[in-house]
């Protein structure tokens, strides 16, 4: 995992933002949209805020997600993330087909971009192109096939006939490659707690997590292998019958700068077409 940074962080409420968006592709008969809004804290202050919107047809997604630092946090370091992702739905999984991000703060901007098929990644680009390591662990072809992207990795249906606030709510790993470091995250159930916010009320399935480097970071990185022996990381799932899957959320989980939180303070699906009805 890069370096556990104000940008890192975000990184991890992009991926939460995101899960709205899957479904099973024969059962869903029209276009949903949904837009989410969450807040990120470090040892309790809250340092920024992530939104989300995007639409899941079909037979295809596509996500949007913009971030920035605010209060005394946006003072200290200007950081500021946009990512897109596209794809489509086959079967009970979603097939990433673009990925790209740009991020900007008072250094710069990068931009990565990422072309796949069906969850094999084709290219990458990244401008301006990170300084090489000689420690780094070399990312190999093998290593870029049946991936997620980030703005995907949290993207998680439930078997059918499984109920959508249990074991099978968390049970899976997620292999996650953002166009240099590729890693797994790991859920386990742990239990169930009753949440409250807009667009959602009832339980969620709490789940613990855990990070586990595979390539592309640098062997000798202190902040990877404290992600990897970190115990402390948990999300809450809720659940979305309609398209039988579940959404993240609230993440919880110890850095090196301390405990992060990303809270959702709102998080609404609806059929396309909705929102346009209302404002008649």
């Amino acid at each position: 995992m890069p370096r556990i940074t104000w940008k890192s962080v975000f990184l991890a409420a992009l991926a939460i933002a995101l899960a709205a968006a899957s479904g099973k592709g024969a059962a869903v008969a029209s276009a949903d949209e949904f837009r989410a809004r969450y807040t990120v804290s470090l040892i309790g202050f809250r340092i920024g805020e992530v939104a989300a919107a995007g639409n899941l047809s079909s037979g295809a997604y596509k996500i949007n997600v913009n971030a920035k630092l605010t209060g005394v946090a946006a003072m200290i370091s200007d950081v500021k993330l946009a990512l897109s992702s596209s794809g489509s739905v086959q079967k009970d999984r979603l097939a990433p087909s673009s990925y790209s991000t740009t991020s900007a703060n008072s250094q710069g901007v990068r931009t990565v971009r990422m072309s796949l098929d069906a969850g094999n990644v084709k290219s990458v680009e990244i401008f301006p192109p990170f300084e090489e390591k000689p420690d780094r662990v070399p990312v190999s072809e093998a290593h870029k096939r049946n991936i997620v992207d980030p703005t995907s990795a949290l993207i998680m249906s439930v078997p059918e006939g499984e109920p959508l606030v249990g074991p099978a709510a968390c049970d899976r790993t997620i292999r996650v490659y953002d166009g240099y470091v590729r890693f797994n995250i790991t859920l386990h159930y742990a239990g169930q707690k009753e949440v409250a916010i807009e667009g959602y009320s009832g339980p969620v399935s709490v789940c613990a997590a855990r990070y586990t480097p595979i390539a592309g970071h640098s062997r000798d990185s202190k902040s990877t292998k404290f992600m990897a022996e970190n115990k402390d990381i948990e999300a809450w799932l809720a659940p979305v019958p309609r398209a039988h899957v579940v959404v993240p959320l609230h993440v919880r989980l110890m850095t090196m700068a301390g405990e992060a939180e990303i809270e959702a303070s709102q998080f609404i699906v609806e059929p396309s077409g909705v929102r346009a009805a209302k404002t008649h």
